[in-house]
């Protein structure tokens, strides 16, 4: 594992939203002025939407250079092209329709009327030529047939499920493939795609969002030393640095031991 998860508490969710969003507006200039372009890999959910209209809203957004940003999802729902319920669809609505980005660096997950067909097998398909792309987009120096992502963002769930890796599901069991077509999912749509914990690894930093008195207890049990397996959010971390960021709600069950000395 890399280093121990770092903790940062937020007052409320909209304070959170706020400064995970100016974080990762640093952490992608940084990226740009160091190697020339940055790789994002976004998540859906509540906070991962609030951390893009944060960024959306954000005066400073215009630092990033969005020419030169690729942007990757953690998983998405099994659905057709522009359905409200897809995570790419979300994205759009919140950050993505008001920035300059290059159409051909964003990789949406493939939807269920596309080539592949609305099938199980469709979806399996699906997984497969994304994480084509995936390799692809990879380098030598990377330690994955994925890119070595600058931030990889992941919604926790009140399960500690992240992207769509479930407790005790197959799909976060899989140590070889990068992406998996997910199938009876315990949250609907049943169908969906992800990304496994393996390529969630290869990330330089991973960031795990948990908002809300319905995600502490999630919160407690990922960080307490709960196995992967039955917290899938427990296996999550990046090579260079793990960071959980929270409200003050979803902290609360967390053991004082864990707490960071002052509140952020």
């Amino acid at each position: 594992m890399s280093s121990s998860p770092q903790l940062v508490v937020h007052r409320d969710k909209d304070l959170m939203a706020q400064a995970a969003a100016a974080r990762l507006l640093t952490k992608i200039v940084d990226a740009q002025a160091a190697r020339g372009s940055a790789s994002v890999v976004l998540t859906g959910g509540r906070n991962g939407n609030g951390l893009l209209a944060a960024l959306a809203a954000s005066p400073a957004r215009d630092a990033i250079d969005w020419s030169r940003l690729d942007l990757w999802w953690g998983d998405e729902r099994f659905l057709p092209e522009g359905d409200p319920d897809r995570n790419v669809t979300q994205a759009r609505e919140a950050l993505l329709d008001a920035v300059p980005l290059d159409p051909a660096r964003v990789h949406a997950m493939p939807a269920s009327d596309g080539a592949y067909g609305a099938s199980s097998e469709g979806a399996d398909a699906a997984a497969e030529a994304y994480a084509r792309e995936l390799a692809a987009a990879a380098r030598p120096e990377n330690h994955a047939e994925v890119p070595s992502f600058d931030v990889l963002l992941l919604g926790v769930g009140p399960d500690t499920h992240v992207a769509s890796l479930f407790p005790e599901h197959p799909g976060v069991r899989e140590t070889e493939r990068m992406v998996i077509g997910v199938h009876g999912a315990p949250k609907p749509p049943p169908t969906r795609i992800s990304l496994t914990l393996p390529a969630i690894r290869a990330a330089r930093e991973v960031w795990l969002l948990a908002a809300g008195e319905d995600k502490a207890k999630a919160a407690a049990i990922a960080l307490s030393g709960a196995g992967e397996i039955q917290a899938p959010a427990a296996g999550a971390y990046g090579r260079a640095r793990t960071l959980w960021l929270l409200d003050s709600a979803a902290a609360s069950q967390l053991p004082r031991e864990l707490y960071p000395p002052a509140l952020a």
